[in-house]
Formats: C-alpha cells, sequence, structure tokens
C-alpha cells in the first residue's frame, strides 16, 4: 500500500497512473501538482488527486513515492525543483518515452540520490492528451519498461516493478540505450511517418478531397499524426540521435520501393511487398529481448 502519491504532472500519464493506483485499492492519497494550476484543479475535482500542492516541492513533501509524468524536457528543471527532499529513503519514478536524456538529467541533478530514481517507460496512451482523458484501465495489459542503472537500488527497481504488476502491466527491464534504439525503430519513426503523411497530403491543392475519399486503411495508418504536438515534439528531439539512424533505414527501404516502381519491375516489387508482409503476419512471435 502506497500512503501517500505524489504526482507532479497531472495530465494523461499521470492521471491514469493515479487513478490506477486508486482503482486497485494500493493508494491512500494522492497529492498533485501541475505547472498550470486550472489542471491541478480540474484533477482533484475529477477524483484522479485528493490535494492540490501549490508547487513540485510540496507534491513530493511526506510522498512514499513520487511520479514525474512531466514532459521529457521539463524533467531537468523538474528534478532541481524536487532535490530538496528527496532522500535515500524516497522512491521517484518517470514515465517519459526517452530515457537517457532523462537519466543524464537525474545524474546532473540527484547527485548521490540518483539511486532512488528508477527510470520507466509505460508503452501506452492515447491522442488526446490532458486530464479529462486520464483513464484507470490505460496501463491494463500494457508493456512497462524499466531501465536502471548501475546505481539505481535493486531494491527501488522491485518496488516499482511491484506495482507495476499489481497495475496490470508487463515489466521488462532494459538498459537505456537499448530501449531509446528500439522504440526510435518502433515507436519514434512511426510518429514521424505518420506526420510527414498528413503533412504531404495536406500541402496539395485537393488535400481536402482526397481526405474526403480515405477509408479505414488511412485512418489506421495515420491516427498516431493526431498525437500531442508538445510532447512529440520533445520526445523526437530527446532521441534525435538514434531516431536519425532509423529514418536512414527507412530512407533506404523506401528507395528500393521507389527503384522497383520505376523499373516497371513486378517481381522486385512484389518481393519486398512480401518481405513486409510476412515480417508483419509474424510480428507478435517476436519481442525486444530484456538487457541487463
Amino acid at each position: 500500500m502506497i500512503e501517500q502519491l505524489g504526482l507532479i504532472g497531472c495530465g494523461l500519464m499521470g492521471g491514469s497512473f493515479a487513478l490506477a493506483l486508486k482503482k486497485a485499492g494500493l493508494v491512500k492519497r494522492v497529492v498533485g501538482y501541475s505547472k498550470s494550476p486550472s489542471t491541478t484543479e480540474r484533477a482533484r475535482r475529477l477524483g484522479v488527486i485528493d490535494v492540490e500542492a501549490p508547487s513540485a516541492l510540496l507534491a513530493v513533501s511526506g510522498a512514499d513515492l513520487v511520479v514525474l509524468a512531466v514532459p521529457v524536457a521539463a524533467t531537468e528543471s523538474t528534478f532541481k525543483a524536487i532535490r530538496h527532499l528527496v532522500s535515500p529513503n524516497s522512491l521517484i519514478m518517470d514515465v517519459g518515452s526517452t530515457k537517457r536524456e532523462v537519466i543524464d538529467a537525474a545524474r546532473r541533478v540527484l547527485r548521490e540520490q540518483v539511486s532512488c530514481f528508477v527510470p520507466a517507460h509505460p508503452i501506452a496512451g492515447k491522442e488526446l492528451a490532458g486530464v479529462d482523458h486520464a483513464d484507470a484501465d490505460l496501463y491494463t495489459g500494457r508493456q512497462v519498461i524499466l531501465t536502471p542503472i548501475e546505481r539505481t537500488l535493486a531494491s527501488k527497481v522491485e518496488k516499482v516493478a511491484q506495482i507495476w504488476t499489481a497495475l496490470g502491466s508487463h515489466v521488462k527491464v532494459m538498459t537505456p540505450e537499448a530501449h531509446d534504439a528500439a522504440y526510435a525503430a518502433v515507436s519514434h519513426l512511426p510518429h514521424m511517418i505518420a506526420f510527414a503523411m498528413m503533412n504531404g497530403i495536406l500541402a496539395q491543392d485537393h488535400a481536402q478531397d482526397f481526405l474526403s475519399l480515405a477509408g479505414p486503411g488511412f485512418r489506421d495508418f495515420t491516427r498516431i499524426a493526431a498525437s500531442d504536438p508538445s510532447v512529440w515534439r520533445d520526445i523526437l528531439i530527446s532521441n534525435k540521435e538514434e531516431l536519425l539512424d532509423q529514418m536512414q533505414y527507412f530512407q533506404r527501404s523506401l528507395h528500393a520501393l521507389e527503384t522497383a516502381i520505376s523499373a516497371t519491375n513486378p517481381d522486385a516489387l512484389e518481393a519486398l511487398i512480401e518481405q513486409a508482409s510476412e515480417g508483419r503476419a509474424n510480428w507478435r512471435m517476436t519481442a525486444i529481448k530484456p538487457q541487463s
């Protein structure tokens, strides 16, 4: 049982975590803080949090678990705001989509207390941001990746893993480097492609006519293009090295398809499509291997 959760960032991800803990009966009190006072007030009215904190520091006061659910770019400033109340007994976790930049910030700011920080990335979300869309079941059945560093206390990692498991999530442990490389490929690049696809159509004179004819396939393919712009701006920039590598792989793959079409080479084109089709059909049999 968590006596008090200190929630910094009462939006979709943080709000869903608080609601999930409440639904599971795992927390007695949630003290929340958001940069926008109206968000914090809204979170209290919705029952996401129990008490509004006037600052990030006061959200941490008395908490036995602190969750940072802020944009990746705001992580370092958040650590700076709370570091005076971080002690060896603290347990701090984030929910950011990239890990190396977050961990670097933790090292710089928390210093010797970085051992209390467990970097985490729940593989869940919605296109609609904000506390109004917080969902107690958002993390049920979803993967949560933990990326502890050499100084992270094993007892802290075990506690965080137990919490996520109790919420119905599937926990994996990876190195921060392996995490960022993998999610550049399977999350960050797909978002880039969806953004580029929509912008490419919108740049054309008959964009609205084309969009009016689109069907379920287009809807499913471009769903993630509706994601929160500021959130994804930060994610893509924070993982730019890995993302730029993945963009090179994609550009080579797209060029191969373009070459086959330009040469009117149906055999080459079919072989490329078949390769993709088989890979997609077998996808659920493939898993990211956790790394210690």
